[in-house]
Order: C-alpha cells, then structure tokens, then sequence
C-alpha cells in the first residue's frame, strides 16, 4: 500500500488522502473500469470513489474483491443518484453491486432530486427537499438492517455555501464531506473555508482540471506559471497539482488508466509557502477558466441539472465561481 497521508474526519474515521476517481466520461465502460482498478490496486491505490450514477460499481467491486487483499485495507465512497425519495433502497443497491460487505463514505451525489420513476427533476422546495434526503441518510447509520456494520460516514456532493446552509441547521448527523470540482483554476477558497468552519473535508474531483490540449485557455498543464513551477521542482504538473491539493488538506480523486500516471500521482511532493500560493492565487489570471465539468454558461445556458446556478448557491463571475 502506498504511504500517503490520511484526513481524520469529524466522525472519528479516517480517509485517505489520494484516491482513484472512478468516473469514466460515460456511464458504463465494464471493462476499462475493471482494469483501471486492478492496477490501481497493484500500484498501491486503496481509496476508489464510484456512484450509482457511473453504471460501474459492480466493477469497482469486482476488482477488489479479485485483489485477494483484505476489504479492511480500502476506502470504498459510492453516491445516491437522483432517487431521493428511495434512500435505503438505493443504498442497499449500490452495496449488492459492489459486493464488499460496507460502504465507507456515502454521497448525496448532487441536491437535485428526480421525480419517482423519472428523470424529471425536482425544484429546490418539492419533496424530497435536501433536508429530506439528509435525514433519510441519517437513518442508514441508525439501528436495524442497515447500521453503522453497512455504512461508516455520510457525506455530500457538489454543494455550496448555500445548500450547505440550508441543511446543516437541520442534521443530527453532520456531513462528514462536501466533493466537488477543485483544481487552481478553481480553487474555491472561500467554500473551504466555510466547510473547515463546521468540521466538513473538501474531496477534489478533477483535481487536475481539463488535460493538455490544443486549447490554450482551459488546460492548467498549458499555464506558464505552473509549467515553469514545475520545472523548477523537478516534478510533474500532475504530481504538483496533487500535492498542492493534499497539502492545502483536502483529498484528491484524480482519474487516470495509465499505470506511469498513477504511480506519479501517489508521488506527493512538498511545496514551499511561495509554491503554494502561486498556485492558490493563479485563478485570478485574466482568461483563466476556473470550472471545466458543469457551470460554463455557454454549455449549460444557466441551467445544470434542472437547477439554475441561483438554487445551487453558485455566485459567477465571467462564468467562474467567486473565489
């Protein structure tokens, strides 16, 4: 196993800090998954984050439970879909898919809710409203069938500052962490801030923001200044990246099927105050994209998921968060 740090959450466990990102661009991709994992595993990855929602938990599972390796030593975090108004029966059916007997984290992967047996989603204050889903979450660690044997901690997922305001005055259990998109381009500085205030760790996925390309303005592995800090280092901008993303202490998903990139990705390095904030202040350069998956107003006309940025809490600035 790779000797990489862990967070304490404020339930008393323990996550690691760099996991494999188990999202695919697509549903499904059995296969691609299985593989992913398996040499993951032999790399040294023992934290893998799937959902419901990725059609691939089955395969996740498939993959550690053919690793041999005791299920003790893994970090398994798995997410409701859009089925809030059936909250243990979507549980239980992501446990039956991944086969590994407990879930260590589970995600209310976004506020939004479907309407029963559609892909209509609901709006903010029909039923279930996010504190309804939240306290049937809670339920999942209570006494009976479903207790703390099938589940460790509870979490959520693309929430803001907002949505987090609306459901933390009503927990008995408080959510342990808040995953969303986290990169320098998108640092969200002030979101952390707020969730390091009530005791919740920040999980980056896209830690490393859009790949290289022929697009100059949407790649942080295009930026001057990281290239040049990473030279300077001697390191890969992946392992920069990454290392930034642990130090600042939040965990790191990062999603990659080639076996070199993942071996550098469990490589963190240390980076020296003036390191960190270059790269905690390069958001601010002007044309620099600070979102890449969901919020670029151009792609979504101001609309995600049959919510406006308004509802989710997501305050723009030239189609960027504000930091």
């Amino acid at each position: 196993m790779a000797d990489i740090p862990h967070f304490s959450l404020s339930d008393g466990t323990m996550i690691p800090s760099v996991g494999l990102g188990c999202w695919m661009g697509v549903p499904g991709g059995a296969e691609r998954v299985y593989e992913m994992c398996r040499k993951a595993i032999i790399v040294g990855y023992r934290h893998f984050d799937t959902a419901s929602g990725y059609a691939n938990e089955k395969e996740v599972g498939r993959a550690i439970r053919d690793s041999g390796i005791p299920r003790s030593e893994f970090y398994i975090t798995t997410k409701l879909g859009g089925d809030h108004h059936r909250v243990k029966e979507a549980f239980q059916d992501s446990l039956d898919k991944l086969g590994c007997e407990y879930i260590d984290l589970y995600l209310m992967h976004w506020p939004q809710a479907n309407e029963p047996d559609t892909a209509n989603v609901l709006p903010p204050e029909a039923s279930p409203t996010i504190v309804d889903t939240w306290k049937d979450m809670e339920k999942l660690l209570g006494s009976g069938a479903t207790s703390r044997g099938k589940i460790k901690s509870l979490g959520v997922s693309n929430f803001s500052i907002k949505t987090l305001e609306q459901l933390l005055p009503h927990c008995s259990i408080r959510p342990t962490v808040n995953q969303v998109e986290l990169h320098p381009f998108l640092p969200q500085h002030a979101l952390k801030a707020f969730c390091e205030a009530q005791g919740i760790l920040l999980t980056a996925y896209s830690p490393l923001g859009r790949p290289a390309g022929p697009d100059q303005a949407i790649s942080i592995f295009n930026n001057t200044m990281v290239k040049e800090l990473a030279g300077k280092l001697n390191v890969e901008i992946g392992q920069l990246l990454l290392s930034w993303g642990v130090q600042r202490k939040t965990a790191v998903i990062p999603k990659t099927e080639n076996e070199p990139r993942m071996k550098q990705n469990l490589n963190l390095v240390q980076l020296s105050d003036a390191d960190m904030k270059v790269l905690d202040d390069i958001h601010r350069e002007p044309g620099s994209h600070r979102t890449l998956c969901h919020i670029d107003p151009s792609r979504t006309g101001g609309v995600v998921f049959g919510w406006t940025y308004e509802q989710l809490g997501w305050d723009l600035v030239k189609g960027g968060i504000v930091p």
